[in-house]
């Protein structure tokens, strides 16, 4: 069976997966072929068109389009909850209940439209309609690899209503525990913060999380903007301060918010500029130790029977890219094993999607191994596109890339690094990398300033080889995706200072040999010039762009920057007076 994956029901984030048999085939982000960072109010016309392109299949061959939004009826308590909740704003609480499925009706409308645009003939191809917050459940839970009995946790922004997912899977299928609704909504109420903190909701929690290591939490008390009670369960935003609408937003030079007046007169002005300075960071503590505190609540709140049983579970939705969040949740004794879908934001819901109806129709499905689902181009379309150049730059063939890259990076040079198949999701994974010596002092801050041209104090990820991993980070525990932090060993930190973030922690990625040969060969030679079998890995592209996706896109970011490698598969580009003499 054929399944094609489609999301950008909420206007961001589109993407496309394509299942064949079970199978993961492809899955890509819209952002990367427009070349516009979330692909707002775009739908994945052009990375389904990739996915249908590698698996070498017509439009007319996809037995099912699976789309993460489907119709809530009105018997549900989702859409009386939202009426009720807003009874400040009635044209939105009537809108609920009188016409409270006009956003799924408009995006079906876009997603058959863009099916046709594929070729798709609806007249012979379903359309298969999947809750929000079950694709992304099914995103984390199927594509595990774990067999018995797992809690599942999703925590988003907003699906249709729901915003908050408890859950188990067993034997496949998916089982609710609790779901929680708009306006009650951890991730909004952290998205409220980010833009209070002066960055972009849906984009900037990163930075708010990074940031947060520089405050002192105890500095502010945050609780009031989510309400919990000692010894009940649930919880309840304060929707006077976050997570609001209509008149009781804040507004500045003709633009909402998703907070209120309120909060400023409790807090202050919002923050502007880029630095980490006072008293926003530890703004910015406080509410990462309040969404931290909550999710683990809610988890002994609904999880901890199933946890009790057999220690397992499956995460996703935006908040599961809280990297601090899911390292106190392996720290929980109920908790032995995590898995976080790589794709864990509304990009991932297309797969999630996918997956669920795979599930449905007793497909098997594999646990996800690695990430890299995107294009690929070989040596011949990267030497295209340099020729294609008619800026001064010089490019060799390489005969040892892991070793001369190697090299490159011990002498102190941050270097390019496109390989391979694309990744899916936000972490670049060693196909789309920026790389450089961990061991060096300064390389994180000249990668941050006349590269990525982003906030100094921004943190990078290191790279680790298998090989040294549990020594690095002192566990067992898998990490392929880069989706949890850890404490690194103190032997480490004086030896890797520049992955290391300001709370003795760094987001790891272990690569494994099987899943990208190369990297782990670079990180091979990389060991034997340093001593040390790590690198610091970011994502090849500038500040507020996508990551880049094809050689003309890695050219644009090399160019456009102080990087001076870039490594192209088999090539290495250099800026200079002319064109190699000799290009092959």
């Amino acid at each position: 069976m054929i399944i094609l994956g489609l999301s950008g029901a909420l206007n961001h984030d589109a993407s496309a997966a394509l299942l064949v048999d079970g199978e993961i085939v492809a899955a890509a982000e819209e952002e990367r072929f427009l070349r516009d960072k979330h692909a707002k109010n775009h739908m994945p016309l052009e990375s389904a068109r990739y996915c249908l392109q590698q698996a070498g299949i017509d439009a007319g061959d996809i037995d099912v389009v699976a789309f993460p939004y489907a119709p809530i009826s009105l018997f549900s308590r989702a859409r009386w909850h939202y009426a009720r909740r807003y009874w400040y704003a009635p044209d939105r609480a009537l809108d609920a209940l009188i016409n409270g499925n006009r956003r799924f009706r408009r995006n079906k409308q876009r997603v058959l439209s863009v099916g046709k645009e594929l070729g798709i003939d609806w007249q012979n191809t379903e359309f298969a309609p999947v809750e929000h917050h079950l694709a992304h459940a099914s995103s984390a839970y199927h594509l595990s690899g774990f067999e018995e009995k797992t809690a599942i946790m999703g925590v988003d922004g907003k699906g249709e209503y729901a915003t908050t997912f408890f859950g188990f899977g067993q034997a496949g299928k998916i089982h609710r525990i609790k779901e929680f609704y708009d306006p009650d909504s951890l991730s909004g109420v952290y998205g409220a913060l980010t833009e209070f903190l002066g960055f972009e909701m849906l984009d900037g929690e990163y930075k708010v999380m990074g940031m947060a290591p520089y405050g002192d939490a105890s500095r502010f008390d945050l609780s009031r903007l989510i309400k919990t009670s000692k010894g009940s369960k649930g919880f309840r935003v304060d929707t006077r301060l976050v997570n609001t609408v209509g008149l009781r937003r804040y507004k500045e030079a003709g633009r909402g918010f998703y907070f209120s007046q309120k909060l400023l007169d409790w807090l202050g002005p919002r923050r502007s500029g880029d630095f980490a300075d006072e008293p926003y960071i530890h703004y910015a503590a406080s509410m990462q130790a309040l969404f931290e505190e909550v999710c683990l609540k809610l988890m002994d709140d609904y999880l901890h029977e199933v946890l009790a049983e057999t220690g397992l579970l499956a995460f996703a939705g935006g908040g599961a890219l809280n990297v601090k969040l899911n390292q106190r949740i392996i720290a929980r004794e109920d908790v032995k094993e995590l898995f976080v879908q790589p794709a864990s934001g509304d990009s991932g819901t297309s797969l999630g999607a996918a997956t669920y109806i795979a599930n449905e129709r007793g497909e098997s499905l594999r646990c996800m191994q690695h990430a890299y689902l995107g294009p690929s181009f070989d040596n011949k379309a990267c030497e295209s596109a340099l020729a294609a150049r008619s800026e001064n730059i010089k490019w060799k063939k390489m005969q040892d890339i892991p070793a001369e890259t190697a090299t490159l990076l011990a002498a102190g040079n941050p270097v390019a690094w496109f390989q391979g198949r694309m990744e899916f999701g936000p972490r670049a994974l060693g196909a789309r990398s920026i790389l450089g010596c961990p061991s060096i002092a300064g390389v994180a801050d000249r990668i941050n300033e006349q590269i990525k041209f982003r906030e100094r104090w921004r943190p990078f990820c290191p790279s680790i080889q298998d090989s040294v991993a549990s020594e690095i980070i002192q566990t067992d525990h898998p990490a392929p995706f880069m989706t949890i932090t850890f404490d690194v060993a103190e032997e480490w930190k004086a030896r890797i200072p520049e992955v290391v973030h300001e709370d003795g922690t760094a987001r790891v990625q272990i690569v494994e040999q099987s899943s990208h040969p190369r990297y782990y060969a670079l990180l091979d030679e990389v060991a034997a010039l340093t001593g040390n079998a790590v690198v610091l890995n970011t994502s090849l592209n500038r500040r507020g762009e996508a990551v880049v996706c094809t050689p003309d896109d890695a050219l644009n970011m090399f160019l456009g920057c102080d990087l001076e490698y870039l490594v192209m598969q088999d090539w290495v580009v250099t800026k200079g007076e002319a064109v190699s003499d000799d290009p092959a």
